[in-house]
C-alpha cells in the first residue's frame, strides 16, 4: 500500500518550520457511521473520543456538516456540537464547518450564539461555501433561500454583523448572538476562501485531508494577501491531515484501508457507510482508481508513532501551519481512540524537538 507519504517526497517549496512552545493539534470528526452500525452509536463514539481528546491535549473538537451521506451522522451540526460540548469541560468545540449557503445567516448566528451562551469561551464557527452534498440535496436544503456559493461573501458579512453590538434602530438582531466573541474561521480547498479570509482578516483552514492539490498555493495566497483585522492581527492557517496510527506499521496500513475504501466509493459515485478494513486493496480498485484515491489522501500520516511523528513534522515543515486538524476514519472505535492517542504523543514530540532546535539555533 504505497502513496500515502508522497507529499513529503515531492516538496513544492522550502520553508522553515516554526518553533512555538507547542503547535496546537485538534480533531475533525464527521461522526462516521460504520457498516452495520447506526447514528446513535456514532454519536456515543464521538462523545467518547472528545472526552479522550480533551485529556490528551487536543485544542479543538470540530464536527462537519454533510447531507445525504450514509456514512456521516453530523448533518445537524449545531446539535452535535451541543452534545459534545455538554459532555466535555475544557476543549473547544465547533464546526469544521457549517456550509453557509444552506442556511440563513441569522439562523446560524442564533444557533452559535446559543452554543456560546451555554458553553462560554469554548465555541468555534468554521464556515464553508460548498453544499455538503450533491446538487439534488443542495436544492432540497436551500429551497427558496436564494443562497449559493456566489452569495457566500455577502452572507458571511451579514452573519458576522449579527455578533456585533446592535446599532441604533437596527431592525434585526441575533438573540442570543449579539455582542458575543465567537471565533469565525473560513474553510476551503481552492483559491476562493484563502483570498476572502485574507481580505477579511480571518483564520483559514485548508481541507488538505481530502483535496490536497492546491494546499501550498492556497496558503501562500492567504499569507501574502492577509490584512489585519479586529479579529486577527497576523495570518493563522490550519491544515487538515488524515492520521491513522497503530502500534505496528502493518496494523496502521490495514486500518487505513477503511478510509481508502470510503474514498473509492466516493470516486465511483456510490458513498456508503464506513467499511471494515481489508488485508489488501488490490482486488478492490483498478490502477486509475488507486491513483485517484492516493492523490486525494496524500496528506496523511499512517504508521506507528515514530513514522507518524516524522510525517507530521514533515507536513509542518512544508506548510508552516499554525495548527494541524487531525481526522481519522477508522472502523473500530478502540483502534480509533488508540490512533488519536498515538497522534497526540507524536505531536508533543514534534513540539519538543522544535523547541530544542530553537534553543540550539540561538546558541
Amino acid at each position: 500500500m504505497k502513496g500515502y507519504d508522497s507529499f513529503a517526497e515531492t516538496p513544492l517549496r522550502k520553508t522553515v518550520m516554526k518553533s512555538p512552545p507547542e503547535t496546537p493539534y485538534s480533531v475533525l470528526d464527521l461522526s462516521p457511521i460504520r457498516r452495520g452500525g447506526n447514528a446513535a452509536e456514532s454519536f456515543r463514539n464521538s462523545l467518547d473520543l472528545a472526552r479522550h481528546a480533551e485529556r490528551w491535549g487536543y485544542t479543538r473538537y470540530w464536527v462537519a456538516e454533510h447531507h445525504n451521506l450514509p456514512g456521516v451522522a453530523s448533518a445537524a451540526t449545531s446539535v452535535v456540537i451541543g452534545h459534545i460540548a455538554g459532555g466535555t469541560s475544557t476543549i473547544r468545540v465547533g464546526a469544521g464547518g457549517i456550509m453557509l449557503p444552506n442556511h440563513a445567516p441569522l439562523v446560524i448566528a442564533e444557533q452559535f450564539g446559543t452554543l456560546e451562551s451555554l458553553f462560554p469561551g469554548r465555541i468555534d464557527l468554521g464556515l464553508g461555501r460548498a453544499p455538503g452534498g450533491d446538487q439534488a440535496t443542495a436544492r432540497a436544503l436551500r429551497r427558496y433561500l436564494g443562497s449559493s456559493g456566489d452569495t457566500f461573501p455577502r452572507d458571511l458579512i451579514e452573519l458576522m454583523s449579527y455578533f456585533r453590538k446592535a446599532g441604533p434602530g437596527q431592525a434585526v438582531r441575533a438573540v442570543p448572538g449579539e455582542g458575543l466573541d465567537i471565533p469565525v474561521w473560513l474553510l476551503g480547498s481552492s483559491h476562493f476562501s484563502p483570498q476572502l479570509a485574507a481580505e477579511l482578516g480571518l483564520p483559514f483552514a485548508f481541507a488538505s485531508h481530502f483535496t490536497p492539490d492546491y494546499l501550498l498555493p492556497a496558503l501562500e495566497l492567504y499569507r501574502e494577501n492577509f490584512k489585519p483585522s479586529e479579529r486577527l492581527t497576523e495570518p493563522c492557517a490550519m491544515v487538515g491531515v488524515n492520521v491513522i496510527a497503530a502500534d505496528t506499521d502493518a496494523g496502521a496500513r490495514r486500518l487505513f484501508t477503511s478510509l481508502q475504501q470510503q474514498f473509492l466509493n466516493m470516486v465511483r459515485g456510490k458513498p456508503g457507510q464506513l467499511p471494515p478494513p481489508v488485508d489488501d486493496m488490490d482486488d478492490l480498485w483498478d490502477a486509475a482508481e488507486r491513483a485517484h484515491v492516493e492523490r486525494m489522501t496524500r496528506v496523511s500520516a499512517v504508521g506507528p508513532a515514530g513514522r507518524v511523528r516524522e510525517r507530521l513534522s514533515a507536513i509542518l515543515a512544508e506548510t508552516d501551519a499554525d495548527e494541524l486538524m487531525l481526522t481519522a476514519h477508522i472502523y473500530d472505535h478502540e483502534a480509533r481512540l488508540r490512533s488519536f492517542e498515538l497522534a497526540s504523543q507524536a505531536m508533543r514530540e514534534v513540539s519538543t524537538a522544535a523547541r530544542r532546535e530553537a534553543v540550539s539555533a540561538r546558541r
